[in-house]
């Protein structure tokens, strides 16, 4: 009687230090969940409540009547948007900017990368680093402004040395010819630095035994880029070149909108610029609200076998 005593007294005594255990680590970890207060609020103001107007386009929305007193016009909207004349060559438009965008900024830091590996001078090296990875932190608002002025066919610095050896001025940014080959280039400049420091991280952690023994079989550098250092970084390429596929729709509005005019719509205007014309400068509120749920939906389509993708080919996954 006396041992069934003790035990009962021993269990309540562990079940005791086990809930004050619990509710330690639960005290420890508060103030982490209260810091991702501020950021769930911003996420639920801007992201989720305006979701509730995405009814829009299913009504002939008039700001006077209010999404409440709207009439409901089913599907019309979205059988506008497959018959508008405009619409496949906006969506060819975005989706081929998109893609070059993605190849490029798939390859040009992989092979910076691999170039500022072979750099022995520290000094050296983090001072390339600091200077290509400077143009991520300032806005295409800023930049647009400078391109702008840098391209200008009049009095531009580029087209200064154009003229300097008996060409014509260039008008990179209102010729059709040249104005994605303009925003492919500004795009990787503005952003190959921040990808460069992903890709050098890899490199990083590749084992130099391996480059010792490659060396010892008389392989160059060349060929331990080939057979060691390609091979080590694979599996961060392949993770962010499938998470890059969510981004096919996405052909950076803050550029395009900042760098476009009228002249290049042919060429240059996308999904979302076209959103914000429609939008905010013609009032087709349900209309544009149509094209930008048809654009959310492929993106969430596309976002989502891009993470499958990622999970059953090189394991990666958020939580």
């Amino acid at each position: 009687m006396e041992l069934n005593t003790r035990h009962t007294q021993l269990s309540q005594s562990k079940a005791s230090l086990s809930r004050r255990l619990s509710k330690l680590l639960k005290n420890r970890n508060l103030p982490l969940h209260l810091m991702l207060v501020p950021g769930l609020s911003i996420l639920l103001v801007f992201n989720y409540l305006p979701m509730g107007g995405v009814v829009m386009a299913f009504q002939n929305y008039r700001p006077a009547r209010g999404i409440l007193g709207s009439e409901w016009v089913g599907f019309d909207n979205f059988r506008a948007l497959l018959s508008f004349p405009d619409t496949s060559q906006i969506i060819f438009n975005t989706t081929y900017i998109a893609v070059i965008k993605i190849v490029l900024n798939l390859a040009v830091p992989i092979v910076f990368a691999l170039l500022i590996n072979e750099v022995r001078k520290k000094w050296f090296l983090k001072g390339i680093q600091t200077i290509i990875y400077l143009p991520n932190f300032i806005s295409w608002v800023i930049l647009g402004g400078v391109f702008i002025d840098l391209l200008s066919p009049s009095s531009g610095l580029i087209n200064e040395v154009v003229k300097a050896f008996g060409h014509e001025p260039i008008f990179f940014l209102g010729d059709n010819q040249y104005f994605r080959g303009t925003i492919f280039a500004t795009d990787v400049w503005k952003n190959f630095g921040y990808n460069t420091i992903i890709y050098f991280a890899a490199l990083t952690g590749i084992d130099t035994s391996l480059y010792e023994a490659a060396a010892m079989d008389g392989a160059n550098k060349f060929k331990q880029t080939l057979h060691v250092t390609l091979p080590g970084i694979m599996p961060i390429v392949v993770v962010m070149t499938i998470l890059s596929l969510g981004n096919v729709l996405n052909a950076g509005f803050d550029q395009v909108f900042n760098l476009y005019n009228p002249a290049v719509y042919q060429t240059g205007d996308i999904l979302d610029t076209f959103i914000y014309r429609l939008g905010f400068q013609q009032a087709q509120y349900s209309f544009s609200t149509a094209i930008g749920l048809f654009k959310s939906v492929i993106s969430l389509v596309l976002t989502s076998l891009s993470y499958w993708f990622a999970y059953k080919f090189s394991d990666f996954r958020i939580f």
